[in-house]
């Protein structure tokens, strides 16, 4: 059902589907993607496995986005027939240059996407596209087509790395964030940045004796003018060095109590103002007054469109919870504090590993993520219950109960399969690929002594029926695999047989100096229920790694505590 959000929603599923379903008209105030792009690079790729190997999971997701195919084509048409006849143009257009590719195949994906989030955003509402330099262009004309040229705002240039190894050509450093409003009337928040110490020795070094370092800055501009500004004070007048007076209003709106009474004033009522305050520098002779711009009153230095303040995540640090394509907090919340307000709606259509929805939830705003893998969905709540304990939030399009689960495994038993593991933590087989899968349905990857990675092997059945065979298959895949435990989820009842056949397959040692030292031990053949799952029950076994990421800070923000109206 399509409504405006009036809470925190965690959606799976497919973000056009959602978008189009879910969240009405105008009623997002900002939006933030990084969507998928090249099925070949790493490019957001979220998942890796403790071992380094990356997941097919998100790969395989978006599959569909990477080669020219039926979906292709559909969204293709999807967009002709929007009645949007600049995106259908344009994308026309890009189809007769590009053919029908791969990069043809993802640009169809993202036009018809970017028309749904515009409808979505409110008028005074922004979007911030965050792509590879190898797509941004493409992109841009799309926006370009989708929102108005006029609504283009800035092309920014984040250098994501210091460094990189590239033997035939220049390092690649960087990616592109497309900035967008949708009209005129949008929020900003000037965001500024902090002034480099050497910068700060060489200019704010003078001192009346006070303590107080000042630098003297300049209170004329070039050429004459004929009003108020290029009438003499004081005996100083501009003029006569092609000069009018070009005076800090800012700071003059504060000395005359608001900018609407500063307005009345003329210059040198202005100038009186400053000198009264003593705010003005006189040289010796005839030389023309400066205003004294005090370091401790200096707001930052505005931010520009080359962002390099803005560090890459420390790959060893406390915010690194190990996806691969991770973006640092301090990114999005430069984007969220500029263009959005405490109380607004933030959304991410693409929300992979949860840094938006992150942002969000610290500085007070509502929030709306979209991910199409139940992995996703479950790191991102378990990064949200270990960052905000106390955090309020709704999951959409998951089975609630086990009604809701008895009808997924019915409707789709591929999908059931992949929400399952998504309640252990584990990996989809091969992505979750559909075909023969050798008795193995997905992979926990866990470590010993926060070291050695190991794995257990994942069974999941969603039938009526359960037998004791199932467990001796699945003992018989763990050793073949190599694999240390088995982890057998079933939405029936298991049989005595099975229970028994479960316990006589023995223990897990860890070699493990803890281990050894604790006389610790697991159930090498552990079974759930799906009701024991939902109701919380997890696998017994040594630390847990999903996906090699670690466990999230605790926010300690008071913004984040608190402040959504839920």
């Amino acid at each position: 059902m399509v409504s405006a959000p009036n809470a925190n929603k965690l959606f799976y599923g497919d973000n056009l589907d959602i978008l189009r379903q879910h969240i009405a008209d105008e009623c997002v105030d900002l939006i933030y993607l990084d969507p998928p792009f090249n099925s070949n690079a790493t490019y957001n790729v979220l998942f890796k496995s403790p071992s380094g190997e990356q997941s097919a999971a998100q790969i395989e997701a978006f599959d569909d986005t990477w080669h020219w195919n039926l979906s292709a084509e559909r969204a293709f048409d999807e967009v002709v027939q929007s009645g949007n006849a600049e995106a259908a143009n344009m994308l026309i257009a890009v189809r007769s240059f590009l053919g029908t590719n791969d990069m043809m195949a993802y640009l169809a994906m993202m036009s018809v996407r970017l028309i749904e989030l515009h409808r979505v955003l409110k008028p005074e509402g922004s979007l911030y596209l965050h792509c590879d330099p190898k797509a941004s262009h493409y992109l841009k004309i799309l926006l370009d087509a989708i929102f108005g040229t006029a609504s283009y705002t800035n092309e920014i240039v984040w250098q994501r790395t210091p460094a990189h190894s590239s033997a035939k050509k220049f390092a690649p450093i960087h990616d592109i964030i497309l900035y967008y409003r949708k009209s005129k009337k949008h929020i900003w928040n000037a965001p500024r940045a902090g002034y480099t110490q050497e910068y700060l020795d060489k200019y704010y070094k003078f001192d009346d004796g006070d303590g107080r370092l000042y630098w003297r800055a300049d209170i004329t501009g070039a050429g004459t003018r004929t009003g108020d500004s290029g009438k003499p004070w004081k005996g100083r007048d501009p003029t006569h060095i092609n000069r009018h007076w070009a005076l800090p209003e800012e700071v003059i709106a504060a000395l005359a109590g608001g900018a609407e009474k500063a307005k009345k004033l003329t210059v040198q009522e202005k100038l009186e103002l400053l000198d009264n305050a003593d705010l003005l520098y006189w040289p010796k002779g005839d030389g023309m007054p400066q205003y004294k711009r005090y370091r401790e009153n200096l707001k930052g230095v505005a931010v520009g469109d080359i962002w390099t303040d803005v560090q890459r995540i420390n790959p060893v640090g406390s915010e690194r919870l190990g996806y691969p394509t991770q973006k640092p907090l301090a990114l999005l919340e430069r984007i969220l504090e500029v263009s959005s307000k405490p109380g607004d709606v933030v959304l991410d259509p693409f929300c992979g590993c949860g840094t938006t929805i992150h942002a969000a939830q610290k500085l007070g705003r509502k929030w709306l993520g979209i991910d199409v893998t139940h992995l996703a969905v479950g790191l991102i709540q378990k990064r949200l219950t270990e960052a905000f304990p106390s955090v309020k939030y709704e999951v959409v399009g998951v089975p609630k109960d086990i009604g809701a689960a008895v009808a997924l495994a019915l409707a789709d038993k591929h999908e059931f399969q992949k929400w399952a593991l998504s309640l252990v933590g584990a990996q989809p087989y091969k992505g979750g690929k559909k075909g023969a899968d050798g008795g193995v349905d997905g992979y926990i990857f866990f470590k010993l002594d926060g070291k050695t990675t190991e794995k257990a092997i994942v069974s999941i059945k969603g039938g009526a029926h359960v037998s004791d065979t199932m467990i001796k298959d699945l003992i018989t895949t763990v050793d073949h695999e190599n694999a240390k435990m088995g982890v057998f989820v079933t939405l029936a009842s298991p049989t005595k047989p099975m229970i028994k056949r479960a316990v006589t397959a023995g223990f897990y040692k860890p070699d493990s100096a803890f281990s050894k030292l604790s006389g610790q031990t697991y159930p090498k053949i552990q079974i759930f229920t799906i009701a024991e799952l939902m109701d919380g029950k997890k696998p017994h076994m040594p630390w847990i790694d999903t996906s090699g990421s670690k466990k999230a800070k605790v926010e300690q923000d008071e913004k984040s505590q608190g402040t959504l109206d839920l």
